[in-house]
């Protein structure tokens, strides 16, 4: 853990321990976590007003896909950092959440000892995407 003040993170994932053991992490590094398990929970959380620095978004989610949550996480609050997540990589998946700004895109399962230095790497990235 560094010396630097807790990030505000949206962790939107469908599998309840894999959003736990995210959340349980970052937590214990200083970061204030809100979890998500849906596309519409997701958007529930960001309409509140809450600015998130980091968002750590499951491409494959119940109600949505994460490339189409990260398209309004950039309309809402372009200056969130968005970390895309997957299990199966599709060929284009890369190239497209890099196009809409996504930070990185990794693949599931993450080792979670590198998950608080990605979000931390995230949030002091300042490429933002703007999204037509």
């Amino acid at each position: 853990m560094t010396n630097e003040p807790g990030l505000r993170v949206l962790v939107v994932e469908d599998e309840d321990l894999l959003r736990w053991v995210a959340k349980e992490v970052l937590t214990l590094s200083g970061h204030r976590v809100t979890e998500a398990p849906d596309g519409a929970s997701a958007l529930r959380a960001l309409r509140t007003g809450e600015a998130f620095d980091v968002a750590l978004l499951d491409y494959r989610l119940p109600d949505s896909d994460g490339l189409q949550l990260l398209k309004e996480i950039r309309r809402q609050h372009p200056t969130t950092a968005a970390i895309m997540m997957t299990a199966q990589a599709e060929p284009d998946l890369a190239a497209e959440a890099a196009r809409l700004g996504a930070y990185r895109l990794i693949d599931k399962p993450f080792d979670i000892y590198e998950l608080e230095t990605l979000v931390r790497e995230a949030s002091h990235s300042h490429t933002v995407s703007h999204v037509a």
